[in-house]
Order: C-alpha cells, then structure tokens, then sequence
C-alpha cells in the first residue's frame, strides 16, 4: 500500500508547451515534403522495416558516423545529429553533453534524493511515481532543445561493498529490492503507449555485469578483472539485469568498463546476447565512456584497436560512448577485422529506438509529452514528491527515552553544528544537476526554530583540523538542543573514488564527542552520505540520545529535516544495505565472492551471507511509534506437483538428492505463476503517532545448508497504520524467484523442506513438497 498522495502519483499530462521555438537539431526528419520519398518516413511500415530502410540508404561513412554517443546524422537524407548521452539518475543532470542547462529557457530541474534514500522507502508506487516526474521534467527539457531522448539510468549493480563510491547511486546491496527497484523506474520513465512499443524517453540499465569498484589499492574500473562465479552471477549479479529487461522492458544496456573471468564486459558476447536471447531485449548496447578504447590500450585484451572494435561489435554492442569507433572502424573494415553487416545490426537496433522515441514522426503532436515545455519543470507537485522521497526514505537509527520528536514550545534555541549543516551543495550526492531551490538545513530549521545557530566546527567534511572546534562548544553551550551533521560528501565518496575505511571521515568524531560533552541535553546526530558508515561509538553513547540516517536528500532536505525532528512526520524508512564496522576493510574488496568461507576467514558479503558482526543490519530502522506483525493468513504447506498437469518435470527427475538435502531445479517447475502464494499481514501501530513504514517479509530454510542464503526478503510493501489501530496487508510471494537460490552450477533450485517466513519476530513455518 502506498503513502503517497494519489495527486503525487499522477503527472498532469498536458499542461503548457515549450516556450519559443525548439532549436534545429529538435528538427523533425520527416517533417519536409521532401522525406515523404523515404521508406523510413513511411509511418504505415512497422518499425523494423522502417530501421532497415534507413540502414539501407547510408553509405558506410555515414553509418560509421552513427556509431559514437554523438551521432553525426545524415544531413542529405535530412537526418540530424542526435546525442545519445544524457543522465537522469535522481532528477536530470549534466553529466553528459545532452544536457544543457547553460543556455535556453530552462536553467535547472528538481533534484530528489539520491537512489540510495528513496530505496530506503521501500514503497514501488513512490518510485515509478519520482521516475515519472524526472521524466516529465526531461521531455519538457527535449522539446525546449536542451536535453536528448535517451538517458543512461537506472544504476542497478548491487552495493556489494560498502566501500563502493557508487553505491549511493543504486538501490542498495539486496538483488530483489535493486530489481524491483529497476522495474519500476524504467516503466515510469519510459511509459508504455503500445503500439510498437513507443516510448516517451529512453531508459538505460547499467553498468552491465558485475561493476563496483572504482579505484582501491592497485585496483581501478578500467582494467579490473571481475572473477565472479556462476552461482553469484545467477542470484547476485544478474538479476537486477534481468528484471530491467524482461519486466521493465529497458530499450537500453550499458556494458562496463571490467573485464569479467578475463573477458572485457563489452566484449562478453554470451552475457550480451542472453539479454536478446533469453530476456527478451529490444534496445540497444552502449559502452559506458571510452570502454572500447581501454580494451586494447589498458586491458592489452586485444593485439590492436581494430581487434577491439571487431571483438565488441560482434559480440552484440551497438554504440561507443566517445570517438573511438568513428576513428578507427573504416581501418577495421579495411583489414577485413570487421564486416559492413556487423555495423549493420548495431544501426537497426539503433534506428529502432528512435523510431519508438518518434523521431522520425512527421509531426510531434502525437503524444500529449510532446506539448511539456519549462512550466512543466520544477513544479509545486514535483518539489512536493521529492520532499515525500526524503520524508520516507530518513531512517532513525538510534531514539533513546524516545527524545525525538522535539516539542517546538520546549525548544527555543537550537544549534546546527557541522560544515554540511549549511552547504547546498551536500544535499544531492553524486550525478546532480541544477537544482530548482536547494534548502540548506540551516535554513530550513530556521523556518522551525527562529533562533537557529549555525557552527561549522569542522571546515569542510574531510574534518582535518579542529580549528574550529571552539565556535562548536560555544553555540552547543548556549542551545537548549544541539543537531550534530556529521557524515560523508563527495570528497569520500563518488565515481572513481572508493573509500578506504568505514569511520567518519578526520576529526568528526573527535568533534561529535567534543560538543556532546557540552551540551545541555543530549545530541542527535544527523548522518549524511550514502555508504554505511561505522558509528558504533555513537550507537552506545548516552550522551548521543538519537540517530537519523538522511542519505543525500536532495534539494528539499532541509525542508524534510526539521519536519522529521520535530515531529511532522514519522520516520519510518529501512536500511537498504548492511552496515558493516570498520573490521570489514580487511575484507579485500576485489574478491567478488558473496558467500562466507571460514577455510579463509572470508565472512561473505551483504545480510544474505555475511556472518560477522554489524553496526546496524539490512532492513533496520526504528520509528516514533512501535510495530507489531502478526500473521494472519498463510500456506502451511504448498505441493510442487499442483503446478503441472500432469508430470511435475517434463525433462528431469522431480528432485535431486545430495548432502541429503532435496531441491528441484527451478527450470523445471512447469508453471511458477502457479506456486505463488499471499500472506496475510496485521501491522499494529502500538504507538501514540500515525505512521507509514515498509514491512518486509523474509524466508530462509530450515534447516540451512552450505551455499543458502541465511535468509532473504520475499516480499515488501509499506503501509500506513494510524495510532492505536491495525493495518492488513497482503503480501504475494513467488517461491520460484524469490525464495529459491543458486547452486555451484549456476543453476537457481528451490529446496524442498521446510521454510520460514518471518515478519518483524512473527514467524511461520511452510513446508515445499514434491
């Protein structure tokens, strides 16, 4: 059940058109008396015909030009150029060059919390609804000519290591949660109108396989080796992929720059043509940036450039994000490395995108997205969405003597302490752009506590000095509550930037023990960034009375923030990813193994398979009221055999025997949609506040055996319960996908025996039989 408000989750479908006329790279190709002589301005074709008509018309310097992110066009056949390149990931940024937000009536877009956050949510419906408006706010920026059609987000790699400087960019460390998370932004990005399978934009998973690490020690993206077994690529690594794909319906891969078990990523033609293959894909295949190049000039992969590009063409990539491919595939071809055919599939799939993007329509009034122009940008109902995200998302750590909330009538003095207290520039994390209006915290407390003091104590985040550590006391001394913002920004974690250690960065705990010693009351402290970060010492701290994990919240966190602290709202988001002490970073963070091996002293990897010691786990998250769950309604056993008529297996024995423990081959179950089930969930708000908060149900099997996960999340939805009342919720489990796992082979089985399913400290045992 969603919180949000329905208005939040519809996006006005007309209102007004772009201001002035769009620039002439907007151009429409077809649009001149002129084209109608082209079969691929024909719109009574289907879209393949069409996209092998215009593959058909080019010369091979013109289709050579098509193949880079910056496309050249073809201007005697009047097609313009076209950029492929533009990024979206929590609201529209300039990352890319198709974005521009320098010139023309657009000069900045919303920015929602960084996808770490809002995972923190758990709620679907907020999800596709934020996906939606930043595709709203990016197709208003197209037609005003300042941005392109095709956008390269969703991040959907999984937080494998909370050392990643990107992993505040996904959806966290659980592969069911970035999956679901990746279907429904692709679905409210993209839009489904149909015919043909037209789009509104262009939604890209990335970064495909197993990327997620930047730079550590000797270890670097461009030339890191991933060497993943085919028992984590099924049930880690791959999945978010797959649901991307085949319910998501992505028209977009990004190959990344690692090698995989030796192999390029762009370069792994199996791992590519499974999405065709086996998923279903109708897109095309990108690089990320220069990741051709690296494979011959830094991987040494291949004995020349041309090589590089046969071996990516060939193995199904479409396009080279940078010019590598313009100045080097008409020599590949020359040496026969290459084939003009070759070129030819990556343009059909190439062409085919656009045309479901309709821009090869001969006149844009055919959707009502093409009439968004800059009214339709930084809007009431998007700021307000963005806020929602924020409020959601938040998630209360530590609440000793339930101090928070804050009475407004006993706070009249409150300090901000931190040097991101009062820096706009904090608030979105990594991949923002030009926000409509950031609210600082400062600023926004203000609006709350007029007397609001403000003390950077440290100069910047890095919090290398304590020089003004003295500023600090003073302002915590005079306040009858001090807020402390500690945490994380860009400088400790971004793109191409891994951290080294899990403690707050400097002096920031010298500077959190320092005040707390001071003050009148307890502090809470607010944490920033979107690695876990170790704050064991805070967590048993009386003198640090609560905890708030606010991510990069984006433009409106300021607003949220005091909202939360005194009260407005409940807090009532999840962590989405473990977080681990500072032990962990002797865990090598090249080693792709998932599962523990205490032959090597190797503690396994995220809440499904790690077995040491946790600051706070996967899914933790307090709020100002109390839950309670009780099972209502549930299946005590569930008999594979009802899923086929009248064999249970067409192709192997039913089950397969070994260490005595039974399982079948999820392959083989003749009908999954028929073994899913619902769970009946009561949810008590034993509290005395309203609140919203996810409820995620877990299974494991009983009893566990070598390989399985400890327990994983089957299922999740948030509901609101009022104070003192209950709230059902039903919860559908699909044992097929969700509880089932990966054996050495690769090969996903769903152990037969008994399970558990488990729901805050409610449990219900299930049994699965043949």
């Amino acid at each position: 059940m969603s919180t949000v408000p329905l208005l939040l989750l519809l996006v006005v479908a007309s209102a007004g058109a772009g201001d002035g006329a769009a620039p002439a790279s907007n151009a429409r190709p077809c649009a001149s008396p002129a084209a109608s002589a082209y079969p691929f301005c024909n719109a009574t074709l289907p879209f393949p015909a069409r996209a092998r008509a215009l593959v058909s018309l080019l010369t091979l310097d013109e289709k050579i030009a098509q193949l880079s992110n910056t496309a050249a066009g073809a201007p005697r056949l009047g097609v313009p150029p076209f950029e492929w390149w533009s990024e979206s990931l929590h609201g529209v940024c300039d990352n890319g060059p198709g974005v521009n937000f320098s010139s023309g009536p657009v000069r900045s877009a919303t920015i929602f919390p960084q996808v770490i956050l809002s995972a923190a949510a758990f709620n679907r419906s907020l999800w596709r609804a934020a996906a939606r408006a930043i595709a709203v706010e990016a197709r208003a920026m197209h037609n005003a000519g300042q941005a392109g059609l095709t956008f390269w987000a969703p991040n959907i790699n999984v937080f494998r290591d909370p050392r990643w400087g990107r992993g505040q960019e996904t959806p966290g460390e659980d592969p069911a949660v970035v999956s679901a998370y990746s279907v429904e932004y692709v679905k409210g990005f993209q839009g489904d109108y149909g015919e043909e399978g037209r789009m509104m934009l262009s939604a890209c998973c990335k970064h495909y396989i197993a990327y997620d690490l930047e730079k550590w020690r000797g270890f670097t993206r461009y030339t890191f080796n991933a060497k993943v077994n085919a028992q984590d690529m099924e049930d880690t690594y791959q999945p978010p992929f797959k649901s991307c794909i085949q319910e998501g319906r992505a028209s977009c891969l990004m190959c990344s720059y690692n090698q995989v078990n030796g192999v390029p990523a762009c370069a792994r033609k199996d791992i590519l043509q499974r999405a065709r293959d086996e998923w279903g894909f109708q897109g095309y295949i990108t690089s990320d940036c220069d990741a051709v190049a690296i494979i011959h000039e830094n991987q040494t992969y291949t004995a020349s450039d041309e090589d590089s590009i046969a071996v990516v063409l060939k193995a199904g990539m479409d396009i080279n994000c940078g010019s590598f491919l313009i100045r080097h595939t008409k020599s590949a071809i020359e040496k026969g490395k290459v084939q003009e055919e070759d070129i030819n599939h990556a343009l059909f799939n190439l062409f085919s995108v656009q045309l479901r993007l309709g821009f090869f329509d001969k006149t844009n009034e055919n959707q009502w997205f093409t009439q968004l122009g800059p009214n339709n940008v930084c809007t009431t109902e998007h700021r307000e969405l963005a806020a929602e995200a924020v409020r959601q998302g938040t998630v209360l750590l530590k609440n000793d003597n339930g101090f928070l909330p804050l009475k407004r009538s006993e706070v009249g003095h409150i300090a901000l302490i931190g040097p991101a207290a009062n820096d706009p520039y904090i608030l979105g994390g990594d991949y923002t752009g030009v926000p409509c209006h950031s609210t600082t915290f400062v600023k926004g407390m203000q609006a709350y506590v007029p007397k609001t003091t403000f003390a950077a104590g440290c100069k910047d985040v890095p919090c290398n000095s304590t020089d003004g550590f003295g500023e600090a006391i003073e302002a915590a001394k005079r306040a009858d509550v001090v807020v402390l913002i500690a945490g994380l920004n860009l400088t400790e974690e971004t793109e191409d930037h891994d951290r080294v250690s899990l403690l707050l960065p400097g002096r920031q705990m010298d500077l959190i023990h320092t005040v707390a010693s001071v003050t009148k009351k307890p502090v809470v402290l607010v944490l920033m960034g979107g690695g876990p970060v170790d704050v064991s010492f805070a967590k048993h701290d009386p003198r640090i009375a609560s905890i708030l994990w606010i991510g990069y919240p984006g433009e409106v966190g300021g607003n949220v923030l005091p909202e939360i602290l005194f009260g407005k709202y409940n807090p009532g988001g999840k962590l989405p990813i473990t977080w681990y002490p500072e032990s962990f970073t002797a865990v090598p963070m090249d080693d792709m193994n998932m599962r523990a091996d205490a032959s090597r002293g190797y503690p396994g990897r995220t809440y499904r398979f790690y077995t040491g010691d946790v600051v706070y786990g996967f899914g933790y998250g307090l709020s100002y009221s109390k839950y309670s769950y009780s099972i209502l309604q549930a299946p005590k056993k569930i008999s594979l055999s009802r899923s086929s008529v009248p064999d249970l297996i067409s192709r192997k024995p039913a089950y397969t025997r070994r260490d005595g423990v039974d399982y079948v081959q999820v392959e083989d179950i003749a009908s999954c949609e028929a073994l899913q089930f619902p769970v009946h969930i009561s949810v008590s708000n034993d509290g005395a506040m309203d609140g919203s908060h996810p409820v995620l149900l877990f299974a494991s099997s009983k009893p566990s055996f070598p390989g399985s996960p400890i327990k994983q999340l089957v299922g999740f939805e948030r509901v609101h319960t009022a104070a003192g009342r209950s709230t059902d919720v039903e919860i559908t489990v699909d044992p097929c996908k969700l509880m089932s796992f990966a054996n050495t082979e690769g090969t996903r089985v769903l152990f037969l025996g008994t399970h558990v399913l488990m729901v805050g400290d409610e449990e219900h045992e299930l049994l699965i039989e043949a």
